[in-house]
């Protein structure tokens, strides 16, 4: 199958649209939150432009709540991520999202230290 790209166009009354092109056929698309596959998902050729495919992904309701939702669109015979979208519900996270660039920024610091210790000692 030829490479397939998938662009996100918006969002809109709880569904996730976006463009596919790529493809001679509409491939079968699968659609996960959590490793559970979402039901839902539909493709339409796009009436403006041959070969393009329109995408549409209903958020189902029930799994909004509290945090950080990840979506993942792959194409079901090979398993390859075509797109995948979040959806951030409830209180700002921009503690946490402080409290975690401020790990990651630890982290790298540490790892710099180590590599360089590590060029020293191989010299």
């Amino acid at each position: 199958m030829a490479d397939l790209v998938l662009t996100k166009t918006r969002i809109q009354a709880g569904v996730w649209e976006g463009v596919l092109t790529g493809a001679d056929t509409p491939p079968d698309i699968t659609v996960t939150h959590n490793g559970q596959e979402i039901a839902g998902a539909s493709l339409r050729d796009d009436p403006d432009i041959e070969g393009q495919f329109r995408v549409f992904v209903p958020i189902p309701q029930d799994l909004l709540s509290e945090g950080v939702q990840t979506f993942l669109i792959s194409e079901k015979a090979s398993g390859d991520r075509l797109a995948s979208f979040t959806v951030v519900t409830g209180q700002p996270l921009d503690e946490d999202f402080r409290a975690e660039m401020e790990l990651l920024r630890a982290e790298l610091d540490m790892l710099k230290r180590a590599f360089r210790r590590h060029c020293v000692e191989t010299m």
